[in-house]
């Protein structure tokens, strides 16, 4: 294991060097199209997350209880709250 940096320098131009050298096989090459399939579901939840935030932050600011949002969201009006009542979701 390199301990200094002059010996830590080296093998990052070692593996550097190893890695732009590197011509993977055919049978190697693994296709990332699913990854981009998790990376797009991702992507969505943190969309529908904002959205919903935004809609909880809208009720509270129209008088509605966290009991009543959190009855819309299949929880208890203080698990709402807590997941829901921060100040960066609130208006």
């Amino acid at each position: 294991m390199p301990r200094s940096l002059r010996e830590i320098l080296e093998k990052a131009d070692e593996l550097a060097d190893r890695f732009e050298s590197r011509d993977p096989q055919p049978d190697q090459v693994v296709e990332a199209d699913s990854l981009l399939s998790v990376h797009a579901a991702f992507r969505e939840r943190a969309d529908a997350e904002r959205h919903l935030a935004d809609a909880v932050a809208a009720a509270r600011g129209d008088g509605q209880s966290w009991a009543a949002i959190g009855a819309m969201l299949g929880t208890s009006g203080e698990a709402a709250r807590q997941k829901y009542g921060h100040p960066a979701t609130t208006r």
